[in-house]
């Protein structure tokens, strides 16, 4: 216990990790572990409550990613979103394009009951975005919390929405090439080819909340 609690006070380290069973909290007791998207800084519009460890996207300021980089890992977070919200999770990216999305894939982060992407499940809540649909859909009321997890291991990556594996899909298979040459993705040829790299949260204009935070490297 005593070590817990010193990883919550203390800005996370490797000795911490290994004393939650090797999962970083992203949010310990700030948003020091982010920065926006080719900066420095953690952007204006993006809003760290400490009282309730919640992050908010409140107004403009660009995407935002970790400053770490990572390999292989799962991912945790809880994610809630207004009305009409749209919002994603990028994986493996990097800052060699414009803007995120032209390098790293998406984790979509959607309200499917009015968000017109809501009707088509491979652009609805937990689809690898505009490539691999998300089934069934179980997501929660907008206003309520869900959450997410992401497994990636080399090429295989898993989307689990709220305890349902609801994506499955190999990267840089022939299926998933195909799925890439079939879709506004081809444009940019590093498109989805990271083998490592930073783990995103997507400003898309509206305001979207994430908590709990966590990372586990995977090793094996």
């Amino acid at each position: 216990m005593r070590k817990l609690l010193i990883c919550s006070l203390l800005l996370v380290t490797t000795a911490c990790a290994s004393a939650n069973g090797g999962w970083r909290d992203l949010l310990a007791n700030d948003a020091s572990a982010w920065r926006g998207y080719k900066s420095d800084s953690l952007p204006s519009g993006w809003q760290f409550d400490a009282a309730s460890g919640v992050l908010t996207r409140v107004s403009g300021g660009g995407d935002i990613i970790t400053r770490d980089q990572f390999t292989d890992f799962e991912f945790v977070v809880d994610w809630k979103v207004t009305p009409g919200a749209n919002s994603g999770i990028f994986i493996r990216a990097n800052e060699a394009t414009d803007r995120i999305y032209e390098n790293a894939t998406e984790y979509q982060v959607l309200d499917n009951t009015t968000h017109p992407d809501g009707r088509n499940p491979l652009t609805s809540a937990g689809s690898n975005f505009a490539l691999v649909a998300a089934t069934p859909d179980v997501t929660k009321p907008v206003g309520e919390w869900n959450t997410t997890r992401i497994v990636a291991r080399g090429a295989h990556v898993e989307h689990w929405l709220n305890g349902t594996k609801v994506v499955e899909y190999e990267l840089w298979a022939p299926a998933w090439t195909e799925a890439v040459q079939g879709s506004k993705f081809r444009q940019w040829p590093t498109y989805g080819l990271g083998r490592s790299g930073h783990i995103g949260l997507q400003d898309h204009g509206n305001v979207v909340s994430f908590r709990n935070i966590r990372i586990r490297e995977i090793t094996k």
